[in-house]
């Protein structure tokens, strides 16, 4: 298999990763016939996982968008995946020309490619870190230049919590990460879930399974379980609610039913 210019030497690339296909699903070119192959075998049981992606990107823009005009210019993006059109710094600078925003993510391409976007942006930069270890995120060189813990901080969690088994204790990473912003901080999260999906779970669980083979299980988690992630925060209008319905830009029922799976939520502190 020829290996691209953009694929960093590290990567094994017989091996399909999450982010490059969330990558194909929204239309994107960083992405190999591996990770296309396992990402058309979940479309096989859920046709609309691009639509899911599509809509999550979507609700993404929206709370960015929306905690910019709340006065918070610093973004921490944890998961971001591969840039692709309308990126948080861009989204948030449309709204608050200086924001700072810091992207970050275990996938090697979608470092790589980000660190490439933003070469030369001096309010913006892009490392490799995992959620499942908070402190050497917040601790990081990269996050300490450009983020300033003692103001409020929009954390981005999109599509990422669902990656993480229980037994890694997501709860005790978010809260930990909660504890060291500083109030009137947000927390903009959107998780899958069997909840909303247009399908029989049955057919769901294959996509999940798919997840599964690759080794990066897809944690389906109850409209309860992810409102757990907002303790310690209060919660925006219109609360937490299928994807497509946080402050819709259209009309929800305009939405293709795909696009009303999953939750999404943005929370305050205090």
């Amino acid at each position: 298999m020829e290996r691209p210019a953009w694929a960093p030497r590290s990567i094994d690339i017989s091996v399909p990763s999450v982010a490059r296909m969330h990558d194909y699903y929204l239309g994107g070119s960083h992405n190999f016939e591996v990770d296309r192959e396992a990402a058309r075998r979940a479309m096989e049981f859920v046709p609309g996982l691009p639509k899911i992606m599509q809509a999550k990107r979507a609700f993404t823009r929206r709370a960015v968008r929306y905690a910019a005009g709340e006065g918070i210019t610093q973004f921490l993006d944890i998961g971001s995946g591969i840039p692709a059109f309308g990126n948080v710094h861009e989204v948030a600078r449309s709204v608050a020309p200086g924001a700072r925003v810091v992207h970050v993510d275990h996938d090697p391409v979608a470092v790589a490619h980000s660190q490439a976007v933003l070469e030369g942006d001096d309010g913006a930069d892009a490392f490799a870190g995992d959620l499942r270890k908070p402190l050497d995120i917040l601790t990081s060189p990269r996050v300490e230049r450009l983020i300033d813990l003692n103001r409020p901080v929009a954390l981005l969690l999109v599509a990422i919590l669902h990656f993480v088994e229980d037994t890694d204790d997501p709860y005790g990473a978010v809260a930990e990460l909660r504890d060291a912003l500083a109030p009137g901080s947000a927390l903009v999260v959107a998780h899958a879930s069997y909840e909303g999906i247009p399908l029989p779970r049955e057919r769901v669980e294959g996509a999940v399974d798919v997840y599964k083979d690759i080794r990066n299980p897809l944690i389906m988690r109850s409209r309860e379980e992810i409102a757990r992630f907002f303790e310690g925060y209060d919660m925006m209008e219109p609360g937490l609610v299928p994807t497509a319905k946080w402050r819709p830009d259209t009309a929800p029922e305009d939405e293709d039913p795909y696009a009303l799976s999953g939750f999404a939520g943005v929370g305050r502190t205090a």
